[in-house]
């Protein structure tokens, strides 16, 4: 495990648009699972730090995260943001860049937010296309099969959530939906974590708390123009 910091030839190996993060291992940190939070490689962490990816990392050594900067115009399709003036930052991960090209055009297309649809898949799934939680929650938006034939009544249409327009459809419209239902924006939020049921009759629990302000802190970050994180 790394017991110092990395030698100067590993920066010099680095990418010119990587910037160094330092951070301290908390229980239960895997080095995929700070790539996904602070916008890095895995394979550079584990590089850069001298530890081998396959084991967990130790709780209290300090190590540093190759965070990944803004690629090109950070413009989406050359063009701005819903009129607001703000440049689109793009994910130099093809695949995550198709995530958020798709889930962003979704939700211009049903008259939601994209920097919010695409924070709420950032928190979700980290713009991912083949995860499945626990619970069956599907894709990149992270959307149950139940809800997904709830969606379909708004769709018109059947959606597979193994399909990534379909599923970023599915979570754009129960967005739109939750707005529909309620006055409070950190409880629209909420409710796509905790469900709109459980909120009109409980509020927000402590963990949903959380949950929306992680959405809101990407949001900000995206509306920035810088990386989610």
């Amino acid at each position: 495990m790394l017991t110092a910091a990395p030698a100067r030839a590993d920066h010099e190996r680095l990418p010119a648009d990587r910037t160094l993060r330092s951070y301290v291992v908390q229980p239960g940190d895997t080095a995929s699972g700070l790539a996904v939070r602070f916008h890095a490689w895995t394979a550079e962490i584990v590089a850069h730090n001298h530890f081998d990816g396959r084991a967990a990392l130790r709780a209290g050594d300090r190590i540093e995260i190759p965070v990944v900067g803004r690629t090109g115009g950070g413009r989406d399709g050359g063009g701005r943001d819903g009129g607001r003036g703000t440049a689109m930052w793009q994910h130099p991960d093809a695949d995550r860049e198709k995530v958020r090209r798709v889930v962003a055009g979704a939700a211009r297309r049903h008259g939601v937010d994209p920097q919010l649809a695409l924070a709420v898949s950032w928190q979700e799934s980290g713009w991912q296309t083949g995860v499945v939680s626990s619970a069956n929650a599907i894709g990149a938006m992270q959307v149950l099969p139940s809800t997904a034939r709830w969606m379909e009544q708004y769709a018109g249409r059947p959606l597979r959530l193994r399909k990534l327009g379909d599923n970023a459809q599915a979570g754009v419209l129960l967005l739109k939906v939750l707005s529909a239902h309620t006055q409070r924006r950190t409880h629209k939020i909420g409710a796509y974590y905790q469900g709109l049921g459980a909120v009109q009759r409980h509020g927000l629990y402590d963990e949903t708390r959380t949950y929306v302000d992680n959405v809101e802190a990407i949001k900000r970050r995206l509306e920035d123009g810088r990386p989610p994180s």
